[in-house]
């Protein structure tokens, strides 16, 4: 399905120590990096005990903006990478994303071809 937008965030939630094997793959298959957060779970299968004591198991959500015509593919390889198909693995969705500043990678260097910087963004253009 085409996106109205020209970019989009997958957002994929994985066990701890598994969002190098994700960002791996999603650059493989087109994305330009990712920004990992680390964070907890809190849903009802997530609680574990040791010694009576609750555990909350450690999260690593990976943020990977991407062009919108990149995404099918990116998702995919993150899905493979990460064994998401796989029950408790953790999950993966999209989210449109209306405008990106601020963006370093925003033209990559492309079979020999010279990178171009971006214009300037003053965040004062028009919608």
């Amino acid at each position: 399905m085409k996106s109205e937008y020209d970019n989009e965030l997958i957002i994929t939630i994985v066990r701890r120590g598994w969002s190098e094997p994700v960002i791996a793959a999603a650059r493989r298959a087109g994305a330009e990096g990712g920004t990992i957060l680390l964070g907890r779970g809190t849903g009802i299968h997530e609680v574990k005990t040791l010694l009576g004591i609750a555990i909350e198991p450690e999260k690593e959500i990976i943020l990977t903006v991407v062009a919108a015509a990149r995404t099918d593919a990116v998702l995919d390889a993150i899905v493979a990478a990460a064994e998401l198909d796989q029950p408790g693995m953790g999950l993966a969705f999209v989210v449109p994303v209306r405008r990106v500043v601020g963006r370093v990678h925003m033209f990559r260097k492309d079979e020999g071809e010279a990178s171009r910087a971006p214009a300037p963004v003053t965040g004062r253009e028009t919608p």
